[in-house]
């Protein structure tokens, strides 16, 4: 663990220069502020998203795993564990997850769930912190944002393996008239999972059914990829175990619904999601993000929007 500046000397000089009484000392680099401060800087943007591809070390925080972003709002930390709802639930905050206290260059968080963690704060830069768990010797970079600044779409194309297993089940609600026949027409249900690095189902069973009653008749591979010098764009393989493969074009229409362009036939699909798991405060504790860097195609955009 690299020895930085503890918290503030980089961080919001304005803010600091309040006229609540700090006492600094300068020491070899080394800045120590009252607790008013941290707690100051920690408010001092209303998100922290979680660069959760920056971590660093083999421990982890379960709180922040599992989040995308967590804000500190006078003793109060809410967090946003799902894509579903992000922008809307909590005024966009996300839920309630814990109360938090501050000491010197230090945040304590009583998790509702994870129970007790002190952790050190470090300054990266002017809108960046590092929370690092000595216990675990592992660091979080989280970036901070205003809520009328931060893309929340943009969250959700970073994130997307996530937000494919926010639901149960996606099933077909629409399909273009316009389009070649192929097998995927037959296709009704979707399923993701992140196990063993990403593996679907899918089933053709009749629409409107009970999840429960779901037969999955194939399942196999998918890889979500990112799409060189098109940010806004994703595309899905599905590898379907001795059937060969399925090719889309993935769009976000919104946070129940997914579009996918079947490049091959000039199809488009659309996918609602079913039977929707919320990441809660107490009790769902499962999900957890981890390292996700997509490969990249060298495509072009097919579908005419």
């Amino acid at each position: 663990m690299k020895n930085g500046k503890l918290l503030f000397g980089i961080l919001m000089i304005g803010l600091l220069a309040s006229s609540c009484y700090t006492e600094v000392i300068v020491d070899d680099g080394y800045i120590e502020e009252s607790p008013i401060n941290t707690a100051l800087v920690l408010e001092s943007y209303d998100l922290w998203y979680i660069d959760i591809n920056a971590t660093k070390g083999n421990g982890e925080v379960p709180f922040l795993q599992r989040a995308f972003t967590i804000s500190f709002d006078r003793g109060v930390v809410y967090a946003n564990n799902n894509l579903v709802g992000i922008g809307k639930t909590g005024n966009g905050l996300g839920i309630d997850v814990g109360t938090y206290g501050t000491f010197v260059g230090q945040v304590e968080v009583d998790h509702d769930v994870d129970g007790l963690w002190l952790l050190d704060v470090y300054a990266v830069n002017n809108n960046t912190l590092e929370l690092y768990d000595a216990k675990s010797k592992t660091s979080y970079i989280l970036r901070g944002f205003q809520r009328s600044t931060f893309d929340y779409d943009q969250v959700f194309y970073d994130n997307i393996h996530y937000f494919l297993q926010e639901y149960q089940v996606w099933e077909k609600t629409y399909t273009s008239e316009v389009g070649a026949l192929n097998d995927f027409d037959e296709e009704n249900y979707l399923q993701f999972f992140s196990d063993g690095g990403g593996y679907f189902r899918s089933s053709i069973d009749g629409q409107g059914i009970p999840i429960s009653n779901i037969q999955w008749d194939y399942e196999g591979d998918y890889e979500v990829y990112d799409v060189a010098n098109d940010a806004a764009l994703k595309t899905l393989t599905l590898d379907y175990d001795f059937l060969g493969n399925d090719y889309f074009e993935l769009y976000v229409i919104n946070d129940s619904t997914i579009e996918l362009y079947h490049v091959s036939s000039g199809t488009v699909y659309e996918f609602t999601g079913r039977g929707y798991m919320q990441f809660l405060k107490s009790g769902d504790t499962g999900k957890k993000r981890s390292k996700i860097i997509n490969p990249t195609m060298n495509v072009t955009r097919q579908r005419d929007m």
